[in-house]
């Protein structure tokens, strides 16, 4: 590995403290040989990268965490791709972050808050001379840039801040009451995720690049728009792109408030020209009623053609439907007509590329795994049936994200066994060819269970692949405990995923079999497989989950009489469910962050729309059917059987599933008697990501497993 020069200039007293990562792993780790919650957080993060133009090297950045100080620390690297050898560009004394090259492969433009806050830097593509484009002062009072672009021609760039646009709190109502902490709503939504909505929202700007810092900027989202570009509340700057002339800007947005925002998820591509400030809506054309698109859904991530003459883009067709399937669409910027290029594909779009002026690539999650595909642009009068996709990989994989350059690919890759590393796909035959070695110590050190693939016959005659993870150093003649993993989303797919909240290897090293089924309702098999869910999350999906354990525990090396229930969010929902609806096949559950009562969830939670898709309407609604057998299926209706001891996690700051869903069933499994535990994270959200709260939330996991299933 090769150091390169630092280039610090321009900072000051106020840049971040610098982090100190030390991750070898100990004497006693080496010597145990299993992935421990300990070693896991020693494990380097790997992502974000980028091809060079000339598709000799691959530009990315790397996390890594501190235990002791609680806190992690992401670099910018290199790796050539004929040697292989990596430099890392920046240091530890500050975060690097969303790097991107400019259209010569001469400079690196990258995220730094080595300033005191997080602005936009240009250093050179060996790591020297980083200089400041954004920002006006230091420190305090400076606005951080969550996200930027550089303009092909490196003329201009946008970027994203917040702006305080709307009257929220009590203080923007009474001016001479700065102390009241109170916030006032007239409308929905008053928070969203894990953040109360006060009155902040992400707009784009557009600036010049000069030889200086970039100053002013044009909002093109509004001064006074109360919305977010990118959408909330993931923020995700890939929803905005330059065209290749450097003269348009495409991006996603939703211009709703208020309960219309709450219960849609029509966002549509919009299209700002720089000559004229000029926006147009491409989902949407006003004054073309000829060519108005049917499409309510969300259409997101702009990707223009290398001519600047389509736009490809990610569509879903059915309103308030989040886990509708994801159509590859092209929109003609020349005729304003736009084609389907997957209608008779029947897997998700992701992650879309130009591989030429014709071509696209992307990735579908295809039988629980995730590959790359090709697809050509057809003639105008092709039909459905002669646009056929190219699936180009292959393999028990998830390809997570890709660039391409210069005929060549680089892509981010895992398995339940290993965690992100870099591989080169061939354009030709979809081959993979391992780039990097950045987690070697580990995987040198530990061992792995073997992930076993299998077909389970569901009790409606369908096959289900279930991922079945074995301990380290299986003994088929010996019986281990049995983990059922019940997955969130609830429309997410288990696939051959890293996890390091979740994962199935930590598990499977403190002995147990893993049984981790893709139940009805999890995509990558089918729109038919995965809409089965919507309407009825106690059917046939907890049918599945059932059909999945009593296969494995038919194994002789299966302990049925040790057998535990754990999962978060819709899994945390399956765990409150199945306790009262198990048989009493199992011997503990575990929730995180589940769904416990229907009713007051409906109230609580944020999202609107998802509720009135997946429980088929409010609850209030005695017309609705499908809505009044949700309801009746709450898991707290059956709480009255519940018999069995149950741990339950929860973040403070989710409002997704809000805490308070899990002092519901913590408070209903002690009133009856039986025993529980309740862990509380007061500055955590839907998921636990700060290091200490990780190995805590571990801890507590496997404690509760091994006094209750284990022993």
């Amino acid at each position: 590995m090769a150091f390169a020069a630092m280039g610090l200039a321009g900072c000051d007293e106020r840049r971040p403290q610098p982090l100190t990562i030390d991750n070898a792993l100990t004497a006693d780790e080496i010597a145990a040989g299993r992935l421990t919650p300990e070693v896991m957080w020693k494990m380097s993060r790997a992502g974000g990268s980028s091809l060079s133009p000339d598709g000799r090297t691959l530009l990315y950045q790397q996390t890594d965490y501190s235990i002791s100080e609680n806190r992690g620390v992401t670099t910018l690297w290199t790796l050539d791709m004929e040697s292989k050898r990596t430099t890392r560009l920046t240091d530890t004394s500050s975060n690097n972050l969303s790097a991107q090259w400019n259209a010569d492969g001469s400079a690196i433009y990258f995220l730094s808050d080595r300033s005191g806050t997080m602005q936009v830097w240009r250093m050179n593509a060996s790591g020297g001379d980083a200089t400041r484009i954004t920002g006006d002062g230091d420190g305090e009072g400076v606005p951080d840039v969550e996200g930027f672009g550089v303009s092909p021609d490196e003329r201009h760039i946008w970027w994203v801040q917040r702006v305080h646009v709307a009257a929220r709190k009590s203080s923007d109502f009474y001016e001479d009451m700065p102390r009241s902490k109170a916030r006032i709503y007239d409308d929905l939504m008053a928070r969203h995720w894990d953040y109360w909505d006060e009155g902040d929202y992400r707009h784009i700007f557009v600036g010049e690049l000069g030889a200086g810092t970039v100053t002013g900027g044009t909002d093109i989202i509004g001064a006074d728009a109360p919305w977010d570009a990118p959408l909330a509340p993931y923020f995700d700057m890939a929803e905005i792109a330059w065209n290749h002339a450097g003269t348009m800007l495409a991006y996603t947005c939703k211009p709703l408030t208020g309960t219309a925002y709450a219960v849609s998820t029509d966002s549509d591509i919009f299209v700002y020209s720089l000559e004229n400030g000029a926006t147009q809506n491409i989902c949407k054309p006003v004054g073309i009623e000829s060519k108005r698109h049917d499409m309510p859904g969300y259409d997101k991530y702009p990707v223009w053609s290398p001519d600047d003459r389509y736009i490809a883009f990610r569509s879903m067709r059915r309103a308030g439907n989040e886990s509708d399937k994801e159509r590859l669409f092209v929109y003609d910027c020349r005729t304003a007509l736009m084609r389907d290029l997957t209608c008779g594909f029947d897997y998700n779009a992701a992650n879309v590329v130009w591989e030429d002026g014709r071509t696209l690539l992307f990735i579908a999650p295809i039988e629980a795994t995730h590959q790359i595909c090709r697809v050509q642009l057809p003639a105008e009068n092709a039909t459905c049936g002669t646009i056929d996709v190219e699936v180009l990989t292959s393999g028990d994989h998830d390809i997570n994200a890709f660039t391409a350059a210069a005929g060549r690919i680089a892509a981010e890759v895992c398995t339940i066994s290993m965690a992100t590393e870099f591989f080169e796909a061939d354009p030709a035959d979809g081959s993979l060819t391992q780039l990097s070695q950045i987690n070697r110590a580990v995987y040198d050190a530990v061992k792995m269970g073997q992930v076993q693939k299998r077909w389970v016959e569901t009790t409606d005659g369908k096959q289900m692949l279930t991922w079945v993870i074995l301990p380290p150093d299986f003994d088929p003649s010996e019986k281990y405990p049995v983990l059922l993993y019940c997955q969130g989303g609830p429309q997410s797919v288990v696939s051959q995923f890293w996890s390091y909240r979740w994962n199935f290897q930590l598990m499977a090293a403190q002995g147990y079999v893993v049984v981790a089924p893709n139940r009805r309702g999890l995509p990558s098999f089918g729109q038919e497989w995965l809409d089965q869910i919507s309407g009825d999350y106690s059917g046939q999906n907890i049918r599945d989950y059932l059909s999945a354990v009593d296969d494995v525990a038919r194994e002789p090396w299966a302990d049925r009489d040790r057998m535990g229930c754990v999962g978060a969010s819709y899994g945390g929902y399956s765990v409150f469910f199945l306790a009262g609806n198990h048989d009493r096949r199992f011997k503990a559950f575990v929730a995180h962050c589940g769904i416990f009562d229907f009713d007051s969830m409906y109230g609580e939670t944020e999202e609107l729309w998802f509720v009135n898709n997946d429980y088929g309407g409010p609850y209030w609604d005695k017309t609705n059917a499908t809505a009044q057998r949700s309801y009746a299926n709450s898991p707290h209706k059956f709480a009255a059987k519940w018999d069995t001891p149950i741990l339950i996690f929860t973040g403070e700051k989710d409002f997704r599933i809000p805490y308070t869903q899990s002092l519901e069933a913590f408070t209903a499994a002690r009133v009856r008697g039986i025993p529980a535990r309740l862990v509380e994270f007061e500055n955590e959200a839907h998921q636990v990501f700060k290091p200490q709260n990780s190995l805590v939330w571990n801890r507590e996991f496997f404690g509760w497993l091994d006094r209750y299933v284990k022993q």
